[in-house]
């Protein structure tokens, strides 16, 4: 295999992991005095934060344990393009309303409405043509369901999905709400859909008579791609989700909205609302406790274990659950029973640096180029959605891959085993086929290991009681907000579980706003 230069690039597991050892020290008094904390500087933090700034609170500090903002939504930057270290793409809302169409507005790519009402968009962000390609036996094809050499009872089935999933979309309870909606909570909550949740998508699909191998692989590949999960292991309303919340049963969405540094960018507009002196970063918060009139939040310099302390009336904490589980000291001390419903997934995510576009035969290189005989997720051109973008020069792909598993602990023991250099020959051996001479245009490869990076929407835990209760304030004062309240690890959830959070704390405050959702 190439000895291709590289690395790996993450390191917040290591810190993170203090909170499994010894007590850390406590600070004998305040660095600060706030109305508000906010513990994450992830898409939920920033946009509590975002939401707050907006109704003018300026009593407000922002405490992040990495040195760079975003969480799973983080992005890169080398002398070839932006690049993403996550999440790399926003579908369009087909709605006007709410958080995400508002932080559209404002990121300036919201061009109108179309003659339904639903907002347009500028055509830069629109993913470019071509958007996606599969490879399967040597030959790369269009699109993500594999039609050269489907059979007649293959499409009529691929068919029939479709006419399922559009009815699914266009279906409405007698409130007028959709069976499946962005995000989950204005959506239906009766049983007629919910009870879905009880089975998994695999269950579903047979039980639906849905036995086509190109189908269930394209299903396959869709919870693996949102949701970090083989079919087996998620919820077959999660995976129904995926294909009926972007549409309405008569309009679909119009798309993915990307950029070179995929939802990056979203992470930057939502920054720009927090002073620089309200985001401080490499702060490991490792204690939040009640006291009078508000919580202590006992933290230490994650470079010099300095301890500091913050006192605040209120407080968000965007972590995910099994990182709240340790930092909320009633908590510790009683454990809720709902913390164990949750259940996290590893990823891989590499980028890699290249010489040239790679070579390929077929269908020409697309955004997202998925292998069909593979466990990762392929690879998006970083460098695709650049104006500088061309058929010739240096170009950046972004490798994904989601240890899938159903017993994500040992997948998780197993990513945290692994060095670069075995990373380095996954990465080179799932790729090399697809591309005859790729080995000698790979100039760099980083790679950034998720232990925890998405939710598992495993059968029974959208619609069980545990997301409900976790979403429930301690004392009034302390709040929760993080995509894995939504039971989805998506951009959508957690900006609605953000402001949701900040229009809380702005209740505690005793502040009257017009809300935002």
């Amino acid at each position: 295999m190439p000895e291709v230069p590289g690395a790996l690039v993450d390191s917040v597991h290591e810190i993170g992991h203090l909170l499994r050892g010894p007590p850390l020290p406590l600070a004998g008094e305040d660095s600060g005095r706030l109305d508000c904390l906010i513990v994450g500087a992830g898409a939920a933090g920033l946009s509590a934060a975002w939401r707050l700034k907006g109704a003018g609170l300026a009593s407000l500090l922002v405490v992040e344990v990495e040195g760079v903002s975003g969480g799973t939504s983080q992005s890169g930057k080398n002398d070839v393009s932006a690049f993403p270290w996550g999440a790399h793409y926003l579908p369009s809302p087909l709605t006007s309303t709410g958080p995400v169409p508002r932080l559209l507005r404002e990121l300036g790519v919201v061009t109108g409405v179309d003659e339904t009402g639903a907002p347009t968009y500028a055509e830069e962000v629109l993913i470019h043509e071509p958007e996606e390609r599969l490879f399967y036996k040597g030959q790369w094809y269009e699109g993500l369901y594999l039609r050269a050499g489907a059979s007649e009872d293959d499409l009529a089935q691929l068919r029939k999905f479709e006419r399922t999933t559009k009815a699914l979309a266009a279906a409405r309870d007698g409130k007028g709400r959709k069976a499946f909606a962005v995000p989950i909570e204005t959506g239906s909550d009766d049983a007629e859909w919910t009870q879905l949740d009880r089975l998994s998508m695999a269950e579903w699909l047979e039980r639906e008579g849905f036995t086509s191998p190109r189908l269930k692989w394209l299903v396959d590949y869709a919870c693996r791609d949102d949701y970090g999960a083989t079919a087996q292991f998620t919820s077959a309303w999660a995976g129904l989700w995926y294909f009926c919340a972007r549409q309405t049963g008569e309009e679909k969405s119009d798309g993915y909205l990307s950029w070179p540094e995929g939802n990056g960018r979203l992470i930057s507009q939502l920054g720009k609302s927090v002073d620089a002196a309200q985001l401080r970063k490499n702060v490991l918060i490792h204690t939040v406790a009640p006291v009078e009139g508000g919580w202590h939040a006992h933290g230490v310099d994650a470079k010099t274990r300095a301890p500091v302390r913050y006192f605040a009336k209120q407080v968000v904490l965007a972590t995910p659950r099994h990182v709240a589980g340790r930092l909320v000291a009633p908590w510790r001390e009683q454990r809720p029973a709902f913390l164990d419903a949750f259940t996290s997934g590893p990823w891989v995510v590499a980028n890699l640096t290249l010489s040239s576009r790679p070579k390929t035969r077929g269908f020409p290189l697309a955004w997202d180029n998925v292998l069909y005989d593979s466990k990762s997720l392929g690879y998006v051109m970083a460098s695709h959605q650049s104006m500088r973008a061309s058929t010739v020069g240096p170009a950046m792909a972004t490798w994904y891959y989601p240890l899938a598993e159903g017993d994500a602990v040992a997948e998780r023991k197993r990513l945290l085993s692994t060095t670069y250099e075995d990373w380095r020959t996954i990465i080179l051996t799932d790729l090399m086929p697809a591309h005859f001479g790729l080995e000698q245009q790979v100039q760099r490869i980083e790679v950034m290991r998720w232990g925890h990076a998405m939710v598992r929407p495993v059968p029974g835990f959208i619609w069980g009681q545990a997301r409900q209760l976790a979403q429930v304030p301690l004392n009034g004062s302390l709040h929760f907000a993080h995509s894995d309240l939504g039971g989805l690890a998506l951009f959508e959830e957690a900006n609605w579980h953000g402001v949701r959070a900040a229009e809380a704390v702005l209740g505690g405050l005793g502040l009257n706003s017009t809300t935002w959702m």
